[in-house]
């Protein structure tokens, strides 16, 4: 069975367009061809005649009729001659020439007459000899005609025609052709794709698009799809191990909440002993709505909506603000909070979410510097090819530069920093917030301690 699919394809279609496009090219070019090759043998005969009834009217105007008829016979009698010549009497009697009648045909305006050369010899295809000529009358009242026969012309102009015509089918067959194996291998790539699309769809999210390696257009299309296909798979990852990591985070606070409770209801009598119970539970509800609402910053940093309420953010100003925020918390903890403002950076962010961010630094700062160390806040920027940072160091254990990458996953803790008060998620929304600016998060060692930044991309004032 023939494969009609085929011809109801785009790329089909696409190609017959082309096809159609390219024949009516092809017909102006053979038209072209015809009419500077058929039409010039035309053309040409209609001069050569024009030519030859100059000479004869010069004769007669000479040598009058008897000169004439000398020239006419002469010519006349020239063997294998396409030149016809008649001169006739007032009365259209044949005085002289190679044809034995005046011809039955009536002139147009200018004189041309065609017609057929009766006596002629019969052709072997058995085709007729036909003629075109000039017949005028002389001073006197005799008539002259000067023709030739078009036979071998007309055999020439039907050669050239067949020649075209079967250029031209070969033209459309192999057009036709040529469609119909591009439209196969189009389709044959882009049924692979659809092949591996609908085993996507029933599952197998491993399965990716086959890339030839040429570089074409399906070769790209191919390489985004798997591309966007990598890039749901690691969101899906990412949510399934945010998933079991919250399943997992959350059971031990609600089973110690849980337990608590019971412990109370059963052991306790005292007034003291259930109001300390209930402030136990409200600090491990707290926490709790600590990770929900860290982990709904970092969903809101990570969908990108909050862009389109971008405005002019003073980043030294937040760090005072947050600075300030911190002091108190430094002194109890027996460190030292200093901030050093070496410039005025303004850039493009959401004030609330900045400030979130410097200030999970400052509190893991704070959180891992020992007693007597030393915190700084520095703004900066831009200077050279460097654009606006605010970054926080510390004197504390720091982080690994093998984990550094680690830590801004979700729940993601140090074995070193598990004894501290904590849920892994203050780095990560630090990250998102830097990513939603188009920031970079660094970290380097403080040799001893860690420095994280923050750093915005450069903006040239153009």
């Amino acid at each position: 069975m023939p494969d009609l699919g085929l011809l109801r394809t785009t790329t089909f279609r696409v190609a017959l367009l082309y096809l159609g496009l390219f024949l009516a090219s092809v017909l102006v070019i053979l038209g072209l061809i015809y009419w500077f090759t058929a039409g010039f043998i035309e053309r040409q005969t209609d001069e050569t005649i024009a030519a030859e009834i100059a000479g004869l009217r010069e004769h007669y105007r000479q040598r009058r009729l008897p000169g004439l008829i000398e020239v006419v016979n002469a010519r006349s009698a020239t063997p294998r001659t396409n030149t016809l010549y008649l001169v006739a009497s007032p009365t259209y009697a044949p005085l002289a020439g190679n044809l034995s009648a005046w011809p039955d045909a009536a002139p147009d305006s200018d004189g041309w007459v065609e017609f057929e050369i009766k006596d002629a010899a019969p052709t072997p295809d058995g085709r007729r000899h036909d003629a075109r000529a000039v017949m005028f009358t002389l001073s006197g009242g005799y008539h002259l005609l000067v023709g030739r026969d078009t036979r071998e012309r007309g055999q020439f102009q039907e050669r050239v025609l067949i020649s075209l015509a079967w250029a031209l089918l070969l033209t459309v067959g192999l057009g036709a052709a040529g469609g119909v194996l591009i439209s196969r291998n189009v389709m044959h790539r882009i049924d692979a794709i659809n092949r591996t699309t609908r085993q996507i769809m029933s599952g197998a999210l491993q399965e990716r698009m086959a890339v030839k390696g040429s570089g074409d257009e399906l070769d790209q299309l191919a390489g985004n799809l798997n591309a966007m296909l990598d890039q749901i798979e690691q969101l899906m990852v990412g949510m399934r191990q945010v998933s079991d990591s919250i399943a997992h985070d959350l059971r031990t606070p609600l089973t110690r909440l849980r337990s608590r409770l019971e412990i109370t209801l059963v052991e306790c009598a005292g007034e003291d002993e259930y109001r300390g119970a209930i402030q136990e539970a409200i600090g491990e509800a707290d926490r709790l709505l600590g990770i929900f609402s860290a982990l709904l910053s970092i969903a809101e940093a990570e969908a990108g909506t909050l862009q389109r309420s971008f405005h002019k953010v003073a980043l030294a100003d937040i760090a005072r603000q947050i600075a300030d925020l911190y002091e108190p918390a430094a002194e109890e903890a027996g460190l030292s909070l200093d901030s050093d403002i070496r410039a005025e950076p303004v850039v493009l962010g959401n004030q609330q979410l900045l400030a979130q961010a410097v200030a999970n630094l400052l509190d893991n700062a704070l959180k891992y510097s020992p007693a007597g160390g030393r915190v700084t806040v520095v703004v900066d920027g831009p200077d050279g090819s460097r654009g606006a940072f605010i970054s926080v160091s510390d004197g504390g254990p720091g982080i690994p530069a093998d984990q550094r990458e680690s830590v801004l996953r979700r729940f993601v803790r140090l074995e070193s920093s598990r004894s501290s008060p904590g849920n892994g998620l203050g780095l990560s929304l630090v990250d998102a917030v830097a990513r939603l600016h188009g920031a970079r998060l660094e970290m380097d060692d403080n040799r001893p301690g860690l420095i994280v930044a923050i750093a915005f991309p450069r903006i040239d004032a153009g």
